[in-house]
């Protein structure tokens, strides 16, 4: 599935609470490689190894039918139907998919993955989220 790049060359990102531009990038979509203007030296790189390079949400492409970012499920009511499940509480990547860490109603935790068998409907402007409980093995 197709992720939208946000690390690209002229870019300008926000990096241990500066503002810096993209001069290069390498690497793949996964591990991105980047010299940011400004820091010419090993030290200089070596010190930012690691760190986030964040982006203005203004700035970032459109997302594709049936991706949302993660910010944006966060906090949304999820159901089964009429019944109220939880809240997510946060969206995690586990090496299959993304999954909904959701905090139940009643005390606990659940995990949703991101999958069209569990999901049957997200309305991030509702800020609801319809999930399939029988899928995950649960009754409803």
């Amino acid at each position: 599935m197709p992720r939208p790049l946000l690390l690209t060359r002229g870019a300008h990102v926000r990096v241990a609470g500066d503002d810096a531009r993209i001069a290069r990038r390498a690497g793949t979509d996964a591990q991105p490689i980047v010299r940011l203007e400004g820091v010419s030296t090993r030290e200089g790189a070596a010190a930012l190894r690691g760190a986030q390079l964040l982006r203005r949400r203004a700035e970032a492409p459109e997302l594709p039918e049936g991706e949302w970012w993660a910010e944006d499920l966060e906090g949304c009511l999820v159901v089964d139907g009429e019944h109220e499940v939880g809240r997510v509480r946060r969206m995690r990547g586990l090496p299959s998919c993304e999954v909904l860490e959701v905090e139940r109603a009643g005390g606990g935790e659940l995990l949703v993955p991101l999958v069209r068998d569990a999901v049957r409907s997200v309305d991030v402007d509702a800020g609801r989220i319809d999930v399939r409980l029988a899928f995950l093995g649960e009754a409803g």
